[in-house]
């Protein structure tokens, strides 16, 4: 007996039509050669005279030479933020630090268009996302935590909030200048000063935020940004300045920074990686939770540390999402981030490329039937297929470890006993999706699934008045909203 879906045809992507180039401009961007250090408000020479390259991942070209920090570096970034914590930045007024992050903010927005190319150039992901998620987020935050510069009081009553001096702050590579700004931005309202490190691979936007900085006539050393790889990290984290620590990365390096830091007095937020359940019931608006499950995995190329990477779909409607999640990937466009067109652009670098590429291996040899879309992609730069793993299992390594790329894993559920006890069989807590038309349903999920940001009847859902941050492996500590500041304030 026929299945009622074997009568459906597919869509066919083969037809000819196809989108004309819409390629965005860079003339507007200005690009140094060779990019230095910033410290106490000014751009120097790395005390080693090392520099590293940064390439564009779409095309492997050389886009500028950058400043390797190393010890030496660090020490005069710290003594900068300290000589201007102890000197400005602690004794102003929050009123009036508040104008300064609220110039950060305008500035960034007036320059916006020149913050989201060079976002794409240097890391990859497409520009329709650089133009309208990652550089408006990061003018948001510096608005958001402008305002709450002079209401600390307010913010926490009768409990005194105080400064705690220079934060160390280390970035990764998935969202350069958002993360940046989720860093600086409430650090400079509770009153502290900063010494931030931006991913080797994308440290192009920090550099140019801190251009912005210098322009904005924010005191010498408030903001100082150091470029490197994981011994300037390492050399961050070790200085004895430093009291708090701020790290968005792998959950590995993330151990190592728990463990140096152990018995000092250091305060220290992690947000790490994850390892997303996003959880199909049958009574969910179908086609919409799909265009969720596409948003969930394909964003930023899967770049996501949020990323719901697992899907869970419930059994009686399996066929029917896989059908139509099928139908739908093999509309994404993968190519050329500065297209505007492009779904999805570059791999971020082509020691990730060879990961993704080690890990979709492991799949097939695990048994997981693999399906890609058959998109064509460039024979230049660092490039992967959306990719799909059905009949996966717990037990899969694919299932279990973060892939961190355009890779899903399907599984399918009966109960909703059975899906939260699923969702929850990861050393990962960070977040989580839930599609269904029943609130009680979303309210009993919430309650019980083990993440620290867990989205309804949609994903991916960022505001700066929103807590985000993770249990388990995941990390600990929150970035954003109220509970933003906290990190890094003493009471």
């Amino acid at each position: 007996m026929k299945k009622k879906n074997d009568s459906i045809k597919p869509l066919q992507f083969t037809s000819g039509w196809e989108y004309a180039p819409a390629p965005e401009s860079t003339d507007h961007v200005k690009l140094d050669k060779q990019y230095e250090l910033f410290i106490d408000g000014k751009f120097v020479k790395p005390s080693s005279g090392k520099y590293f390259e940064t390439i564009n991942p779409a095309t492997e070209k050389k886009l500028a030479m950058v400043a390797d920090a190393d010890e030496k570096d660090v020490n005069k970034a710290v003594t900068a933020a300290r000589k201007a914590y102890d000197t400005v930045w602690s004794k102003m007024p929050g009123a009036e630090r508040a104008k300064y992050i609220f110039r950060i903010a305008r500035m960034i927005q007036e320059r916006a268009r020149e913050f989201a190319v060079i976002e794409t150039m240097d890391g990859g992901k497409s520009i329709r996302e650089s133009r309208d998620i990652d550089i408006p987020l990061a003018a948001n935050h510096f608005f958001y935590y402008a305002g709450w510069a002079d209401k600390l009081d307010y913010a926490f009553p009768n409990r005194r909030p105080s400064s705690l001096g220079v934060a160390g702050q280390i970035i990764p590579w998935n969202f350069p200048l958002l993360m940046a700004a989720w860093k600086i931005a409430p650090a400079l309202a509770t009153g502290n000063t900063v010494v931030l490190k931006p991913a080797e691979t994308t440290p192009l936007t920090a550099l140019k935020l801190a251009e912005l900085i210098r322009e904005s006539g924010l005191p010498d050393g408030v903001v100082n940004i150091i470029t490197g790889a994981g011994k300037t990290g390492a050399a961050i984290v070790g200085h004895p300045g430093i009291d708090k620590i701020a790290f968005t990365g792998s959950t590995d390096v993330g151990k190592l920074i728990q463990k140096s830091i152990a018995g000092t007095s250091k305060k220290l937020t992690l947000e790490l990686g994850g390892k997303a359940a996003n959880i199909i019931f049958e009574d969910a608006p179908i086609d919409q939770a799909v265009e969720g499950i596409i948003n969930g995995i394909f964003f930023n190329q899967g770049h996501v540390c949020c990323a719901g990477s697992r899907l869970f779909v419930q059994e009686s409607i399996a066929d029917t999402v896989i059908r139509k999640l099928k139908m739908r990937m093999e509309t994404l466009i993968v190519g050329d981030p500065m297209d505007k067109n492009t779904d999805i652009g570059a791999i971020n670098s082509k020691a990730q490329l060879e990961t993704i590429q080690r890990y979709i291996t492991i799949g097939k040899n695990e048994g997981a039937e693999i399906y890609q879309s058959a998109c064509s992609i460039p024979s230049k730069g660092f490039f992967c297929k959306p990719t799909l793993f059905l009949n996966a299992s717990q037990s899969h390594r694919i299932v279990q470890e973060e892939i961190f790329g355009p890779v899903l894993t399907v599984q399918t559920f009966r109960t909703i006993e059975e899906v939260i006890e699923k969702a929850n069989n990861i050393p990962y807590g960070l977040s989580a999706g839930v599609w269904t038309d029943k609130g009680s349903k979303i309210f009993n999920l919430t309650s019980r699934l083990r993440a620290g940001v867990i989205w309804a009847n949609t994903y991916n859902k960022f505001d700066p008045t929103s807590p985000f941050g993770g249990y388990k492996e995941s990390g600990f500590g929150r970035e954003g909203g109220l509970h933003g500041l906290m990190p890094y304030l003493k009471f």
